[in-house]
């Protein structure tokens, strides 16, 4: 019997679950949470790493006897150390504008097309490489550690740089899975300031007697790690704060069509492709429901659920993953002002603006599965849904109606339950990701959701591509 403790870091939260493995299931709950506030630090946006190992030794106390621990979060952010291991600044927050249009002035130095080509990573602002372009503290760190295996070293000493997570850095080649030296040269960042690279699931080292592993630090690689299928013809749908849908393949697509498409090439816990878009997710819901809250009107997320179903349906669209959208505060007066811009009805209700939300990212969700059908040629016909956007009923099914495709729910842990299985491999538990696969198919529930897919949803969809591509 093994116990281990799984903690999954997301940009606005984090908790950590803590899991009983007893030869057969795992058990596991959750036995710590807390709200990650970013800081504001010389007026960037920050996160509060000071905090978070705070708690992260907090729910170790609660743990009680562990055998092992772990960590996954968020993508592309790091933390500068200097030649004593001290962070330099605190870490800064993807969501910080800072980087906005600097992928474009980095096209001097090496065409998007090649760089595309080079890593297979959608070229998005807030990745790893722009942010270290204009980061002062670049040249002066000794060390570059990111987040997962920041919060290792804290813990441990030791440092590594787990493979997964090094792929959300648009420096890292998809083909050979080391870095990227035409990139490395091309935009001179140091090949020194990356520790080793290590495979998931790797022992980093001890905490008070308890072994640090390094798991899939990218906490979708744990979600995908947990999908309870591994058949050709399945899709994935990571469904949190962000949404990334996609399929495992053998090996990258880096073609000029999957650039232009924005299609991303990120490794896998098992070493496969997760051939992928990141699309913004239910942290437009999160955000609503803050705005609301800030001018007086709090509801819990099952109101907003009832009155987006009570609403008009397909009355108006956002593209998710407009730039106008993707700040924070203001989230509802933006979503009524992209719908004015595009010449669109104007929600004005509560429910009109949350059903907005569900509608578009429902039809972002089938945009973006037909162009990976493009690319890889592959014709899906079941969507597993992972993580915690599978307790959305209401979701779920306008997801299923429409890419007119069954979608199979769960397991809600997805992100814990990939960690917890990669780090019974690592104590020998657990042969490999593909019996942790069948673990969990065995023993969780999963909900199945059946498409009623109408001609509305083909209309509706027709609308909603020509407002995104015509905004665009």
């Amino acid at each position: 019997m093994k116990t281990v403790l799984a903690f999954d870091f997301g940009a606005s939260s984090g908790r950590a679950i803590k899991a009983v493995y007893d030869g057969n299931q795992i058990s596991y709950k959750e036995i710590h949470r807390f709200e990650n506030i970013p800081l504001t630090t010389d007026g960037h946006i920050c996160h509060n790493t000071d905090m978070i190992l705070e708690e992260v030794k907090k729910a170790i106390d609660k743990a009680e006897r562990i055998d092992a621990l772990a960590f996954d979060t968020w993508g592309v952010d790091y933390g500068l150390l200097d030649s004593d291991g001290k962070l330099i600044h605190t870490p800064f927050h993807y969501r910080d504008t800072r980087t906005s249009g600097i992928p474009e002035k980095a096209y001097d130095k090496m065409p998007a097309s090649t760089l595309y080509s080079e890593t297979g990573n959608q070229i998005m602002n807030i990745n790893t490489l722009f942010q270290l372009l204009i980061d002062e503290n670049t040249k002066k760190a000794d060390k570059l550690l990111f987040m997962p295996d920041l919060f290792c070293y804290m813990l441990t000493g030791n440092m590594a740089c787990e493979k997964s997570i090094a792929s959300t850095s648009q420096m890292l080649s998809p083909k050979t899975q080391s870095w990227s030296n035409a990139v490395l040269e091309a935009f001179g960042i140091d090949r020194n300031i990356f520790p080793p690279l290590c495979e998931s699931g790797s022992v980093n080292g001890t905490y008070k007697d308890i072994k640090v592993i390094t798991v899939a630090g990218h906490d979708t690689q744990c979600a995908v790690a947990a999908m309870p299928c591994t058949k050709d013809n399945t899709a994935f749908l990571s469904c949190g704060t962000w949404s990334l849908i996609g399929c495992e393949l053998d090996a990258p697509v880096v073609t000029d069509e999957s650039n232009t498409l924005a299609l991303s090439n990120e490794l896998g816990a098992n070493g496969k492709i997760n051939y992928l878009k990141n699309i913004s997710g239910l942290w437009l819901i999160q955000e609503t429901k803050r705005d609301f809250a800030k001018s007086g009107k709090s509801y819990s997320y099952n109101e907003l659920e009832q009155l987006a179903k009570a609403s008009e349906p397909f009355k108006c669209f956002i593209d998710p993953d407009d730039s106008l959208l993707s700040a924070h505060g203001n989230l509802p007066d933006k979503i009524k002002e992209y719908c004015k811009v595009t010449n669109q009805q104007i929600p004005e209700t509560v429910g009109e603006i949350v059903r907005c939300i569900y509608e578009s990212l429902a039809l972002k969700y089938r945009y973006a599965l037909k162009q990976i059908s493009k690319c890889t040629g592959r014709k899906f016909e079941v969507l597993h849904l992972l993580g915690g956007g599978t307790k959305d009923g209401f979701l779920c099914q306008l997801t299923a109606d429409s890419i007119d495709m069954p979608v199979v729910a769960g397991p809600v842990e997805a992100t814990a339950l990939g960690n917890i299985i990669l780090q019974l491999i690592a104590l020998g538990e657990i042969e490999n990701i593909d019996e942790g696969r069948q673990l969990i198919s065995k023993t969780h529930k999963l909900n199945h959701f059946n498409p009623s897919h109408t001609d509305e949803w083909d209309s509706a969809y027709d609308r909603f591509v020509s407002i995104i591509e015509n905004k665009n």
